[in-house]
C-alpha cells in the first residue's frame, strides 16, 4: 500500500521540483497556486506572514508525511511548523493544504541576496506574475 500523500503549499525554494528531488523526496501532482491574506518575506530564507488583502504565490505539491519530516529535519528548517491553509488553484478552485511557516518572527535585515536571486529564477521559470516576481526583495 502506498503511503498517503498530503497537499503542501510551498512558497520558497521548495517550489522547484529539482530542489525537492535533490533533497531526497519525490514530488507529485505539482500545481501553481496562491494563498490569500499572506505576504512573502525574505530573511535568510522565505517566510509567509499574515497580511490582510495580500497574496502569496507558490506551488501545491503532494508529498508523504515521511518526506515532509525528512525535508524539515534539514539544518535551519526546524523552526518551520505546519499550518493549515486554503490554496487557490484558480479563482474558482481551492484545496485545503499544509504550509510550513516560521513559528517565530525572523530578522528581515539578515537578507541573503543569493537566496533572493534563486527564488526569483524559480518564480520566473514557473511563470508566476511578473509583478509578484519583481516584488521579491
Amino acid at each position: 500500500m502506498n503511503p498517503k500523500k498530503l497537499d503542501v503549499f510551498f512558497y520558497g525554494l521548495f517550489m522547484d521540483e529539482q530542489v525537492l528531488r535533490q533533497a531526497g523526496v519525490e514530488p507529485s501532482n505539482c500545481r501553481r497556486a496562491y494563498v490569500d491574506d499572506y505576504a512573502l518575506r525574505i530573511g535568510q530564507r522565505a517566510a509567509l506572514v499574515p497580511v490582510k488583502d495580500a497574496r502569496a504565490y507558490g506551488m501545491l505539491i503532494s508529498l508523504t508525511q515521511s518526506e515532509l519530516n525528512h525535508l524539515y529535519s534539514a539544518p535551519g528548517l526546524g523552526d518551520y511548523c505546519p499550518e493549515k491553509v486554503v490554496a487557490h488553484l484558480s479563482e474558482h478552485e481551492v484545496s485545503p493544504a499544509i504550509c510550513y511557516m516560521l513559528a517565530q518572527p525572523f530578522d528581515l535585515s539578515a537578507r541573503d541576496p543569493e537566496y533572493v536571486e534563486r527564488l526569483k529564477r524559480i518564480l520566473n521559470n514557473l511563470k508566476f506574475p511578473s509583478e509578484y516576481v519583481e516584488s521579491v526583495k
